[in-house]
């Protein structure tokens, strides 16, 4: 038995909408900040509401509240105090796609929570007497929905969020070097495994500690190595936006008209998979209800799909991808990533290194800014080293990488079979969801590297 008013899925489905959805949400958070030696700040909160959604003629029609009950007056209200009812029958959908979840993060107490952010603490201080400053936050959310469309669906999915975050500042005389750290799937508490939290903070706290002892800097054209521990920033930024659907449609994409064609080296499969079991960007049910899949977008660099959710697709007349998510009932759904990642290919890192003569290693990256319309970019990159005569040498600083996506992924000439995963919120139109990204080591011949 649904919660969603029967009075409000009868007004939508009587309003004669080409696409309609009821989204019902109920969510609860808490996040403990740990700072100059203490816990610094502990906000918890819970959440509920609806969001209905209908599209007409190409135009769309939201509303929401924060009171349940009232989710007939908002159907009234972007229905026009709609024509008269319409019967609605729907079936449940059950998930074919699960996160198991071990530990529930709200059955572990504030004391243990408390107690990993102080150990952590307390580790990277005691052995790094150069670190100045330190933050750990845990943060945790549990968010139950449920949708209703007007395919005639239910579903529910409960999604369990559980994240640490871990940032140093180190300083030797006036100079200042940071680095961070972040652990986060969707999962619970056992995400946060001991050995590797303490693990990867020591790695964060050693790296800005290491950069206070770096004076080379590069700059101009060069190889440049991509370790898959860098993540799938690069893809993620400068190619995956440019294939949500709604900025092809709105010609804010540089993939408009492309499909079938070639857009990358052909060593390049990319594909967005909300599948992956208890990844951050992973669920059952997209925010319309749409099952989760695993989508292609290029294969074997060719432009195979694009990431949609129902209302692009009704336009392009073609089917939901499942990318059809939003940040909570106050929003409406919009294309969105979700894992999205390069495909290992079949060479070694190692081998690749060797085949490198000269450039830089790419071994963590920084922040960016990166133009969604053009594909231009510039990132940072947190952890470098030089390649001479195939080796990785001394470290560089403040390099950065300046390119555009397209221009990147046709020139790549060498894909290796490991792949790294990175994890963040991915911002757009206002709202941030969830999202992973990953790539292989990958060779890029030449690009722009800059120096700060």
């Amino acid at each position: 038995m649904s919660r969603i008013d029967n009075s409000a899925t009868g007004r939508m489905a009587g309003a004669g909408f080409d696409i309609w959805d009821i989204f019902l949400e109920k969510s609860e958070s808490l996040s403990i900040s740990f700072e100059d030696n203490r816990v610094d700040k502990v906000q918890s909160g819970s959440d509920e509401g609806i969001g209905l959604r209908g599209t007409k003629n190409g135009r769309t029609f939201y509303g929401f509240t924060n009171n349940i009950s009232s989710a007939k007056s908002v159907a009234d209200t972007i229905t026009g105090a709609a024509r008269a009812n319409a019967d609605f029958t729907y079936s449940e959908l059950k998930p074919l796609i699960l996160n198991p979840v071990k530990i529930m993060p709200d059955t572990v107490s504030a004391a243990v929570k408390t107690a990993l952010l102080k150990e952590v603490n307390d580790i990277i201080r005691s052995n790094n007497p150069e670190i100045r400053q330190v933050n750990a936050s845990y943060l945790e959310k549990i968010q139950d929905v449920e949708i209703i469309n007007n395919n005639g669906v239910l579903v529910r999915d409960r999604r369990v969020y559980t994240s640490f975050i871990i940032f140093v500042i180190a300083a030797r005389g006036g100079r200042i070097e940071t680095a961070h750290a972040v652990i986060s799937g969707h999962a619970g508490f056992e995400v946060l495994e001991k050995s590797a939290v303490i693990s990867r903070a020591k790695d964060a706290a050693g790296l800005a500690v290491s950069m206070l002892d770096t004076d080379r800097k590069i700059a101009g054209e060069m190889p440049v190595v991509l370790s898959s521990t860098a993540g799938g920033t690069m893809i993620h930024e400068a190619v995956g936006h440019s294939l949500e659907a709604d900025l092809v449609q709105k010609d804010m994409s540089e993939y408009k008209g492309r499909m079938g064609q070639k857009v990358s080296s052909p060593l390049i499969t990319v594909i967005d998979d909300a599948t992956l079991t208890n990844k951050r960007g992973s669920f059952s049910f997209d925010d319309e209800g749409t099952p989760a899949q695993k989508t292609v977008l290029i294969e074997n660099g060719i432009l195979k799909n694009f990431m949609y959710d129902r209302e692009t697709a009704a336009k392009d007349n073609t089917q939901s991808t499942g990318n059809g998510r939003r940040e909570s009932y106050r929003f409406r759904p919009i294309p969105r990533m979700r894992n999205t990642m390069i495909a290992p290919g079949t060479g070694r890192p190692d081998a690749l290194l060797k085949d490198t003569k000269s450039g830089i290693f790419v071994k963590r990256m920084g922040g960016g800014q990166v133009n969604t319309v053009t594909g231009e970019f510039i990132f940072e990159v947190k952890e470098g080293y030089l390649i001479e005569n195939g080796e990785v040498t001394v470290p560089v600083r403040n390099a950065t990488l300046m390119g555009k996506g397209v221009d990147v992924i046709n020139s790549i000439d060498a894909v290796c079979d490991d792949i790294g995963f990175d994890v963040g919120t991915c911002g757009k139109d206002g709202q941030g969801v969830p999202v992973s990204d990953a790539q292989p080591t990958l060779r890029i011949p030449r690009l722009l590297v800059g120096s700060k």
